[in-house]
């Protein structure tokens, strides 16, 4: 049985005597205050506390330093733009699931999306979607989504949220915003949404920042086709953007490289995580950052993401202006990214109807 078949016997750990470098350590849960649970906070303010790396480095002895540093960093990460918040028609969450391998590395957890899919059939992708009423936070968002296709609970003891990272931008008009976590428990079984998903795996996280192969010889089913690639094309606003891909070494089993917003998403919680850059360029000098990229996406009349905000009674004027000048005091609360919620009544059901049928978190955008 491979990793991406769902079975109620097998939980992941069991699973990794069939692929190689998918172990799950468990760690004890995090304590939690009790006297608090009388007062309890709203759902978008965490009532859990961040877990710590001296947890980590007791729990698990193999715990290498590389990835006791970068789990570390990650825990410190602040993201600038936190609490703008983007119409909710248009925003979209992804969940980068990060786990230690048994020699103490850490990996990321990775999807292959169903061929019977409409849009973006067998593409590789992280797991992810469309906001949806009930959600308050893009943590909310990532976490209920990847339940939903792989069967990840949204325990925030067990699978502890790490950082939310800037927001993307997708399609040039999708705002999406990577909410990574820490898999703490190995008890848990993946239980996949076949209707979504046709198998999960695992890749290393350093191997993002790498241009040649991470991997065995043997999982290479053509050694003249290079690891890392790229392509790139003109920016409307000016400037050239870069797109990477990466090979998986599953690509003899159908299972396509890691590419496009998934890739860029993983290259940066790389450099994040472990404070180097890649071996590779990541962006040609002229090439805009992702807040000039929403800058501009929400200064264009006839941009989705800007008529998102016209619908929402969002300001995309005012919204432009303070993302591309977020004072630097504002980084203190990165989990706290909350959907706005003005839009929530004025949504024009029959103009989104089609694209709320849509899975738009990952590189499938």
């Amino acid at each position: 049985m491979s990793i991406g078949e769902s079975n109620s016997h097998h939980t992941f750990e069991h699973q990794h005597t069939v692929i190689e470098n998918y172990y799950l350590f468990l760690l004890p849960k995090m304590p939690t205050d009790e006297s608090a649970s009388a007062h309890r906070q709203p759902y978008y303010v965490r009532t859990f506390s961040k877990p710590t790396v001296e947890l980590f480095e007791a729990a698990l002895p193999t715990l290498k330093e590389e990835s006791k540093q970068c789990i570390e960093n990650l825990l410190n990460y602040r993201a600038r733009h936190t609490q703008v918040k983007f119409p909710r028609s248009q925003s979209a969450a992804v969940l980068v699931p990060l786990f230690i391998g048994r020699a103490g590395d850490l990996y990321v957890l990775l999807s292959r999306r169903s061929a019977s899919l409409r849009q973006y059939a067998g593409d590789t992708a992280l797991p992810g979607g469309k906001v949806e009423p009930q959600d308050i936070t893009a943590e909310d968002t990532a976490r209920r989504e990847t339940f939903e296709e792989i069967g990840l609970i949204p325990d925030r003891e067990r699978v502890p949220l790490l950082c939310v990272m800037e927001p993307f931008l997708a399609g040039n008009q999708m705002v999406v915003t990577p909410v990574v976590v820490l898999i703490l428990d190995n008890t848990m079984q993946p239980s996949l949404n076949e209707s979504e998903v046709t198998s999960i795996f695992s890749q290393p996280l350093a191997s993002f920042l790498a241009s040649s192969f991470p991997f065995h010889p043997y999982r290479i089913p053509d050694p003249s086709i290079p690891y890392h690639t790229t392509a790139e094309w003109e920016w409307s606003g000016g400037g050239r953007i870069r797109m990477h891909s990466f090979l998986t070494g599953r690509e003899a089993d159908g299972v396509k490289p890691v590419f496009g917003l998934t890739a860029s998403i993983l290259i940066y919680v790389a450099i994040l995580g472990y404070r180097r850059a890649p071996d590779f360029e990541l962006q040609p000098p002229n090439a805009p950052a992702q807040a000039q990229q929403i800058t501009c996406a929400l200064l264009t009349p006839s941009n989705p993401l800007r008529l998102a905000c016209e619908g929402e009674g969002i300001d995309a004027n005012v919204m432009a202006e303070s993302i591309m000048h977020t004072p630097q005091e504002l980084n203190s609360r990165p989990d706290m990214i909350e959907w706005d919620k003005s839009g929530r009544e004025k949504e024009n059901a029959g103009r989104q109807s089609g694209q709320n049928e849509r899975k738009d978190g990952d590189a499938k955008l």
